[in-house]
C-alpha cells in the first residue's frame, strides 16, 4: 500500500559522503568534495537544507576523506539532526557504507549522495517517493530522472522502467531513458545478507532487479550533475535563473 496524506515514509536520511571527490579535483586537494560551495553554499547544505524543508528530522552521513572538516561543518546543524557514520579507518563505498550505519537507520530510510543539487517539481522529491512508496512490492525505490532534465549530464543513461515502474539495466550498446540521481527510498530488506567490507550497491540492487523490487520514480523537477568544476558555473547559473 503507497502512503497518502503527504506523509512522509521516513523521517531520516542517509547522506554519503565519504568519497574521495576524485573527479572533483583540484577543488578537493584540500577539502572533501561535499564541503565544494556551489551557488554560495557547499554542495552538503544543499542537500541538508532540501531534507529539512521536506521535514526528514534526522540525517546520517558517513564521513572518510578529511573527515574531521566534513564533520565539523555537519554536526552543529538542528535539522535535520546529524548523525555521524565513521568511516575513517576504511572506505566502505556505497554498498558498505549503508550496511555500516544500518543500526542508525530506520525502516525505511531515504539515502541521497552529498553532492545532490536539484529543483523540485509540483512535490518535494521525498514527498513523491513517500506517495509511491510500496514497503511489500519494494526493496528500494529510486528516483529516475530523463535526460532532458538532467543538466550537465554527458553519459548513455542508467536504466529502463516499464509502466508499473520496475526498473532494468541499461543494455550494452544502447541508451537508457533514465539516469539515477543519487536519491533512494531502501528498505532494510535491500541490506540483508549484504557482503562485509566494501562494495557497490549495485550488488543490492543487482539482486533486486532479479527479484523484482527494484522499482524507478520519474522525477518531474530538474537535476544538476556537479560532479567536475567544469559543473559548477552552468549549474550557478540554472539556479539563479529558476
Amino acid at each position: 500500500m503507497s502512503l497518502s496524506g503527504g506523509a512522509l515514509a521516513s523521517d531520516t536520511a542517509m547522506v554519503m559522503a565519504a568519497g574521495l571527490g576524485k573527479r572533483m579535483r583540484p577543488l578537493t586537494a584540500a577539502q572533501p568534495k561535499p564541503l565544494v560551495r556551489v551557488a554560495g553554499k557547499p554542495l552538503i547544505d544543499h542537500a541538508l537544507d532540501r531534507l529539512a524543508d521536506a521535514g526528514v528530522a534526522r540525517a546520517v552521513v558517513n564521513v572518510h576523506y578529511l573527515a574531521d572538516a566534513l564533520e565539523a561543518h555537519v554536526i552543529e546543524r538542528a535539522a535535520p539532526k546529524v548523525t555521524i557514520s565513521d568511516e575513517r579507518a576504511q572506505l566502505l563505498e556505497t554498498g558498505g557504507g549503508l550496511v555500516r550505519a544500518r543500526a542508525h537507520l530506520p525502516d525505511p530510510f531515504f539515502c541521497l549522495n552529498a553532492d545532490n543539487i536539484w529543483l523540485d517539481g509540483p512535490k518535494n522529491a521525498f514527498a513523491d517517493l513517500s506517495a509511491r512508496w510500496d514497503p511489500e512490492a519494494m526493496d528500494a525505490l529510486l528516483l529516475v530522472v530523463p535526460h532532458v532534465r538532467a543538466s550537465n549530464f554527458d553519459g548513455p543513461g542508467d536504466f529502463y522502467m516499464d509502466a508499473a515502474g520496475l526498473l532494468s539495466r541499461r543494455r550494452a550498446g544502447r541508451i537508457a531513458p533514465f539516469i539515477y540521481t543519487g536519491i533512494q527510498l531502501v528498505s532494510h530488506r535491500l541490506l540483508r545478507d549484504a557482503p562485509e567490507g566494501p562494495f557497490s550497491t549495485n550488488i543490492l540492487w543487482n539482486r533486486a532487479i532479479e527479484e523484482g523490487r527494484l522499482f524507478g520514480l520519474a522525477f518531474t523537477g530538474q537535476w544538476f550533475e556537479v560532479g567536475t568544476p567544469q559543473a559548477i558555473a552552468p549549474t550557478e547559473a540554472a539556479l539563479r535563473d529558476g
